[in-house]
């Protein structure tokens, strides 16, 4: 059988270090390459139908017809799995296919802060995995899972759209469940994991109401709830989160909150200016203290900034931190670091004090 030609694309792709790859009708095939893309050789594309509907079940291509939209997974062996997403875009199909390594990196690998693994072994309590779409919530978040499966002995259910990661069991029981194949919606999901005896619950999205009030509510009855946002920080998570309900529950939710938060980790990707190339991960974590508990209950959240930036002894540190760090070991360049800065002067002053001579 010949080789379908998106799995060619897909191949190269990897093989150049390639992130996503994207198909639009009338351009050539578009690869992201250490965060800039790249357009191919390959000649314009006339319809990516032809290129994408081969990996596509006949179920699956009557979805995307009636929806418009459709998520699924592709493994090409040896290679890398995918996560795709085929789109309508002026009347024409497009489609882009983002790589997931089949190796789960460790939290060592990830360079994620050492904090982390004492955080995914807690017993209880909701951490909340931020960033922008593109940053490797997914990737770290696999990396927590897979930490708890080498060294806890409990039950583990994934609910994902789709399933990017796949675990084996090593000493955990891992049940992964993808959206429209395996269950409806996260919330209805959510509704039944309780009878489902997990102990770890890994949310893929928390993208409204119900998810997000059925993630608390399962982490307040004893469980440890893994979800992400698309958020920047600690702070503006918090407020994510409650701003979501009606303000006439939001006093509740600030309670409920502020008694199961155990941390919340956000990250960024910045392109590295050293030797090894690439990117790398800039992270803020907020380890929920009781002093930060009463923040959140008191509804001070703009006040969590400064216990993140003097929590080191807890294992807490504020992405300027981080990225003050990074500037140090010149691993990435000071534009890099001031454009995913949430408070820029607070960079350029703790830069300026840590680094003197720095050249910008």
């Amino acid at each position: 059988m010949a080789e379908l030609f998106i799995d060619q694309l897909l191949k190269q792709m990897v093989d150049r270090s390639g992130s996503d790859l994207h198909l639009c009708a009338g351009q050539p095939p578009i690869m992201r390459i250490h965060g800039k893309l790249t357009r191919t050789d390959f000649p314009p594309i006339e319809k990516v139908e032809d290129i994408v509907f081969p990996i596509l079940s006949e179920e699956r291509r009557k979805r995307l017809a009636e929806f418009m939209e459709l998520d699924l997974s592709y493994e090409l062996k040896g290679v890398s799995r995918f996560r795709v997403n085929c789109f309508r875009q002026r009347s024409h199909v497009g489609a882009v296919l983002r790589a997931i390594p089949i190796k789960i990196k460790t939290i060592d690998d990830l360079g994620l802060p050492q904090v982390t693994k004492e955080i995914c072994l807690r017993p209880r309590g909701l951490v909340l995995v931020t960033g922008p779409t593109g940053s490797g919530k997914s990737t770290s978040l696999a990396a927590m899972i897979n930490h708890i499966n080498e060294h806890e002995k409990a039950h583990i259910i994934t609910v994902e759209d789709p399933i990017e990661f796949v675990h084996q069991d090593k000493k955990c029981s891992v049940n992964q469940r993808e959206l429209e194949l395996d269950t409806h919606s996260f919330a209805a999901a959510l509704k039944h994991v309780l009878r489902q005896d997990p102990d770890v619950i890994l949310v893929g999205e928390m993208r409204d109401l119900e998810t997000i009030s059925l993630a608390i509510t399962a982490a307040e009855t004893g469980h440890l709830v893994f979800g992400t946002l698309h958020t920047t920080d600690a702070p503006q998570t918090i407020d994510r989160v409650i701003d979501v309900f009606p303000p006439e529950q939001q006093s509740q939710i600030r309670m409920q909150l502020s008694v199961t938060i155990q941390a919340v980790i956000s990250q960024q990707l910045l392109p590295r200016v050293d030797a090894q190339g690439g990117r790398i991960a800039a992270f803020e974590v907020m380890v929920a203290t009781p002093a930060i508990r009463s923040l959140i209950r008191e509804g001070k959240t703009h006040q969590i900034y400064s216990d993140i930036q003097a929590g080191g002894d807890y294992g807490m540190i504020s992405l300027d931190q981080y990225l003050v760090g990074l500037l140090r070991r010149r691993v990435v360049n000071y534009d890099d670091a001031i454009s995913k800065s949430s408070n820029p002067r607070e960079l350029e002053r703790m830069a300026a004090k840590a680094m003197q001579g720095v050249v910008k």
